[in-house]
């Protein structure tokens, strides 16, 4: 059996306020094509279909267009589609009643009865051949969220203070996969899918965040996969990797760049064979570049530099009337803020063949002043006065102290903002 394993298409997402269809609707073509031409049984999608939990019309077209044109042409295909954390996890599954007789299957939610019992029979789907045969199963576990793991003794004080989400996730994988070993017969394996961040994971900046939004959730230990699991197909991390040294547990990695920190990614589906004995010429097949995201320069340099730069760019089509021009991202050294900046860069980019998607603006550390540092206001904001902390704030940003016209200009908006609060 051959299978694909791919993750986190971020459908429908704005790469700074631009529309990434385009580009979406070239990898979903290409997807086709190698699924097609590497005659691909099995495909597997980890997690985050869409960037958003209400994706447009357009979006949820582009995905279920997608889904028909790669069943229609390999009409022997299987398809497992598990929700992300982006995902609406009821919405992306709400399709199930229509697809049940298909050979898609979509797994958005855990479903517990009413005594707090997971029912493990909703993610556990036979992989069959052509012909019907059960030759395996696929532990199709989504994202889970707190609680969506086996409950604990409450009483238990002990159990209960060490019954991490880390220690929830382990747990529910471990259940799930005695469930499916009482499922299989001899001759079938089991795979599984996660959308998590597992312990180990090299990740961007994008994936920190993330990871700050969701509530710092620690990382899942490559333990908590059973050995005898002949693949772990991971989402969640954008950069393709393996966990734990082990090659049967891996991130596809984002088949787009979702963030600059992602520009040097190798962007990838993964293709291997599989049978009981485990998995077979596991490769990476790369995911040709549609729009391509340019730097400039490749390290900050001060602003007459990269003027310069950017008016030595080729010219080409106005960057609003073309969906293939490159995402460009600046980068400038400054010894302070200067207004009318981005008028400034727009100016050396028009008529370029490019779209502006980020200035990013650096300044040179300098020594403190002896003023305290500046990320302790929290500790004595009633202390301080209005100017004080603005100097506080400019500082810690711009590692300089502000211009007096700007202190002449905040002092007068604060004169005003007192005054509307007692008009007195």
């Amino acid at each position: 059996m051959k299978v694909l394993h791919t993750a986190d298409w971020h459908i429908g997402q704005l790469f700074y306020e631009y529309d990434r269809t385009y580009e979406h609707e070239q990898f979903l073509a290409w997807l086709t094509e190698i699924l097609c031409a590497e005659k691909i049984d099995l495909l597997l999608i980890s997690g985050d279909v869409f960037d958003i939990s209400n994706p447009s019309a357009q979006s949820i077209r582009l995905f279920y267009t997608f889904l028909n044109n790669a069943t229609r042409k390999c009409p022997d295909l299987q398809v497992i589609i598990t929700a992300g954390n982006h995902d609406s996890a009821s919405r992306l599954e709400a399709p199930r009643p229509l697809l049940e007789s298909s050979r898609i299957h979509i797994v958005g939610t855990i479903e517990k009865d009413s005594s707090g019992r997971i029912n493990y029979d909703k993610i556990s789907i036979p992989i069959t051949a052509a012909d019907g045969t059960i030759t395996g199963w696929c532990l199709a576990a989504p994202y889970l969220r707190v609680g969506d793991y086996p409950a604990v003794d409450r009483t238990d004080k002990e159990l209960l203070q060490n019954y991490t989400y880390a220690a929830g996730v382990t747990a529910f994988y471990k259940e799930a996969y005695q469930h499916l070993s009482q499922k299989k017969t001899a001759d079938q394996f089991i795979i599984a899918l996660g959308h998590l961040h597992a312990a180990q994971a090299e990740i961007t900046d994008m994936d920190s965040a993330e990871r700050a939004i969701m509530g710092g959730i620690e990382c899942v230990p490559a333990d908590a996969f059973h050995r005898d699991l002949l693949y772990v197909a991971l989402g969640h991390i954008h950069k393709a990797q393996r966990i734990g040294g082990k090659e049967h547990i891996r991130y596809s990695g984002s088949p787009l760049p979702l963030s600059f920190s992602e520009l040097q990614y190798k962007h990838q589906v993964l293709c291997f064979e599989l049978d009981q004995t485990g998995i077979h010429d596991l490769r990476s097949i790369e995911v040709p570049v549609s729009v391509p995201l340019l730097r400039i320069p490749k390290k900050h340099a001060p602003l007459p530099e990269v003027l310069r730069a950017l008016e030595a760019l080729p010219e080409g089509p106005e960057p609003s009337d073309s969906p293939y021009a490159p995402f460009l991202e600046i980068r400038i050294l400054m010894d302070e803020p200067r207004p009318g900046l981005r008028f400034q860069v727009e100016k050396a980019l028009e008529g370029k063949h490019v779209r502006l998607a980020k200035i990013d603006v650096r300044y040179p550390s300098k020594q403190g002043n002896g003023k305290g540092n500046p990320g302790d206001i929290e500790n004595n904001l009633g202390e301080l006065t209005p100017q004080a902390v603005f100097n506080r704030l400019y500082e810690e940003q711009f590692q300089t102290a502000p211009p007096a016209n700007l202190i002449r200009l905040f002092n007068r908006a604060a004169r005003e903002v007192a005054h509307k609060e007692d008009p007195s």
